[in-house]
């Protein structure tokens, strides 16, 4: 009978020698699979990511009125309150404020117990001296008080303070020059004027570049909707915003004064919301 020369050992190290090439060799090919193509993989990644960064970085606007000359900007993440009054009631359900603007002294424009009973412990607030000088000392470490051609820059919102007044000397008390402010607002070269209560005085005429307009339509002291439309025309703002349209005397024509800017300029787009709903 012949002896077999059969070895076990020698076939399983055969067999491991041919499996560990096989799978050195199928390694790289399934690397390069789950990359979708080695010569594209890392491209890929980098082009997911630069998506990202453009998603985080969308410029986005809301316009949220509360009443009269009160509102909320949401500008590219950042929550801007203007003239917040009304108390905290009139704030339910909205984010806190980064930024605070108030224009004028007046009860229509600045509450002291607005400002007590909203939460703005981490927001600025940028405010003329007359209303400063209203203010209690806690408040101090958050304000920026900023006279006529002033500026300051706040989560990246570089706010700048402009003259914001009556004209004839029969209403010049009620807005005295000096005492109040408008603001243009600028974020990554976009530019955002904010009237405030006032004439359609000068400097108004010799704004340059709004994107964006909020404009006192408020027809007391000798105020026409017809000068409202003149006043916005001068400097052709890409969209103007109407508020402060109602006193004693009613409301104003805000049909009007659309119809008005458009047969002048229908490139202007104009934005009717409602300020009065509550």
């Amino acid at each position: 009978m012949l002896k077999s020369n059969y070895n076990p050992n020698v076939y399983l190290a055969l067999a491991k020698t041919f499996f560990m090439k096989f799978f050195n060799f199928l390694l790289p090919i399934s690397i390069c699979l789950s990359l979708t193509s080695c010569g594209h993989g890392k491209r890929e990644t980098q082009i997911s990511k630069g998506f990202k960064a453009v998603s985080q970085k969308e410029k986005t606007f809301k316009v949220i009125p509360i009443q009269h000359a009160t509102m909320i900007l949401e500008w590219n993440g950042i929550i801007v309150y203007v003239d917040p009054v009304g108390g905290k009631r009139a704030f339910e359900d909205q984010q806190p404020a980064d930024l605070i603007l108030i224009t004028d002294i007046h009860s229509n424009h600045f509450s002291l117990k607005t400002l007590l009973q909203l939460n703005t412990a981490k927001a600025k607030i940028m405010i003329p001296q007359v209303v400063a000088d209203s203010i209690p000392s806690a408040f101090t470490p958050q304000l920026d008080v900023l006279g006529h051609g002033e500026k300051k820059e706040r989560f990246g919102i570089t706010v700048e303070a402009i003259p914001m007044h009556n004209i004839k000397k029969e209403v010049l008390k009620s807005h005295e020059k000096g005492l109040g402010n408008g603001y243009v607002l600028e974020l990554e070269g976009e530019r955002i004027y904010i009237s405030g209560e006032t004439k359609y005085i000068p400097e108004t005429s010799t704004l340059e570049d709004i994107d964006k307009a909020f404009v006192c339509l408020n027809l007391s002291n000798n105020r026409t909707i017809e000068r409202a439309a003149d006043a916005v025309l001068k400097f052709q703002p890409k969209q103007v915003y109407p508020y402060n349209y109602h006193n004693s005397e009613g409301f104003s024509d805000m049909q009007k004064f659309k119809a008005l800017v458009n047969q002048a300029n229908n490139k202007i787009d104009v934005k009717l919301l409602d300020w009065y709903k509550q």
